[in-house]
């Protein structure tokens, strides 16, 4: 969406829900005209008219009084008590994609304009319903794949990064005011360091840090991990790829070479997201099928954040086996499978190089055995470095990060100046920065086409 073309005096319209058969559908509407345009094509047009906020009004949309498009009931909200701010109207109706579709198609034949991509939310901002950091939780909701991420997105949608944010602000704010009555009124200090006091400045800083750390481990619970199942034909790659699934998914037979292609779905490994890709076995072959299925493996497993490489524990490893693991650079986590069978006494000879220099985890895709510990290693390896203590707020896009790290660096700077013996307002200077910084992570201070990139990847429904 076009922020600098937006046009609050346009009542907008859009369908809220998928296209697809279901019991319900929901047309919305917004703007303030808009109860008075949807009352046109509503049959009890008073009832619309003269409804309270936040009530429902049971009727009929139709094109004419002789044809009735379907039954519905619509939600009312007046302004400012809506989610953009506007008077809105909610259409519910039967899902049938064909009624949605014939309901939209009169409302912009009656004076509605077709919403933008995240214009409902936009407006909500522009209102004041919301601020950025809300906003982009909304997002975040909508696409997240997991439980940990939704609720990650949750507390952003609540306000905890907002409200962390205003109070790193208010530790600026009060330091600015500080320095500016020392400006009003200097009094022989020493040094430029003397004239403010340092701790809420030090603690701004060390709770910006906080928030930069947070977003990689965001980030991961965001867009997931790449994780490839590896190994011979009949290693168990398959029935492990159902097996984490919970699902039917693969195909899975003791016929070498079943797997040619490669498929891949989303899961979750402790609450992360992660996208697990099921591969061709790596064996030489003729076959050209089979052969190329190999070569889209090996790039697969070169993208990888985790490789699993499974070795059959019947079979034990072979010398293919150690020249994959010798030369793999990604992560790898060695899986012996099948531990359900009885293993035979060699199975596991000559594996003691790569295992000491490889988690080895023994699991039984049948049933169940080790997969906790399977999972705990591939959590252990994708959060390497990261906090993952949720008790405090994280930032949620990069944009956010980018802003809150020049608020960071603006911070630091101003600490430098003081030391330094700089002149006041040169610290002044750097701590207004800040604020400007952190403005942009709320959208107190936001160029449109930052507004624009924003709202431009939200569904038309929000």
């Amino acid at each position: 969406m076009n922020a600098s073309v937006y046009t609050p005096e346009d009542s907008i319209s859009s369908i809220a829900t998928a296209l697809s058969p279901a019991a319900l559908g929901i047309v919305r509407v917004s703007g303030k005209d808009s109860i008075e345009l949807v009352s046109k094509v509503f049959s009890r047009p008073k009832a619309l008219l003269e409804a309270a906020g936040n009530t429902l009004v049971y009727g009929w949309i139709q094109s004419s009084k002789e044809e009735k498009i379907d039954e519905v009931m619509c939600a009312v909200y007046r302004a400012p008590k809506s989610f953009t701010g506007e008077n809105m109207v909610e259409i519910f109706c039967h899902g049938g994609p064909s009624v949605v579709t014939a309901i939209q198609n009169l409302m912009l034949k009656i004076g509605l304009r077709q919403a933008n991509r995240g214009e409902y939310t936009f407006r909500a901002y522009i209102n004041g319903k919301t601020d950025l950091t809300k906003a982009e939780a909304v997002k975040e909701i909508i696409d997240s794949h997991t439980d940990v991420s939704r609720s990650h997105a949750a507390g952003r949608l609540s306000g905890a990064l907002f409200t962390e944010i205003d109070s790193i602000k208010k530790l600026i704010v009060d330091t600015l005011a500080e320095i500016e009555v020392e400006i009003e009124y200097p009094e022989d200090e020493e040094t430029i360091a003397d004239t403010f006091d340092r701790a809420d400045i030090e603690l701004a800083i060390k709770r910006l840090s906080a928030l930069v750390d947070s977003w990689k481990s965001e980030k991961l619970y965001q867009d997931g991990a790449r994780v490839v199942l590896a190994g011979r034909t009949n290693a168990g790659k398959s029935s492990l790829f159902n097996a984490v699934l919970k699902e039917e998914r693969a195909i899975v037979s003791d016929v070498e070479g079943t797997t040619r292609d490669w498929l891949e779905s989303w899961a979750s490994i402790n609450g992360i997201p992660v996208r697990l890709f099921d591969t061709a076995g790596l064996r030489e072959t003729t076959d050209v099928v089979e052969a190329q299925g190999v070569k889209i493996t090996k790039n697969l497993t070169q993208d990888a954040d985790v490789v699993l490489y499974l070795v059959d524990s019947q079979k034990g490893m072979n010398e293919e086996d150690k020249d994959f693991i010798n030369k793999c650079t990604e992560p790898l986590i060695l899986v012996y499978t099948k531990m359900d069978k009885e293993q035979g006494s060699s199975a596991q000879e000559g594996a003691k190089s790569q295992e000491q220099n490889h988690p080895v985890v023994k699991v039984s895709s049948k049933t169940g055995q080790g997969l906790k510990d399977l999972f705990d290693q591939v959590t252990k390896i994708l959060t390497a470095g990261l906090s993952t203590d949720r008790e405090q707020a994280g930032l949620g896009s990069a944009r956010q990060k980018e802003a809150v790290s020049q608020a960071l660096e603006s911070v630091k700077h101003a600490l430098i100046s003081a030391d330094d013996n700089y002149t006041l307002d040169a610290v002044v200077q750097d701590l207004e920065n800040a604020l400007d910084s952190l403005g942009e992570v709320t959208g107190d201070v936001t160029p449109d086409d930052v507004l624009g990139s924003i709202f431009a990847n939200f569904c038309v429904g929000k």
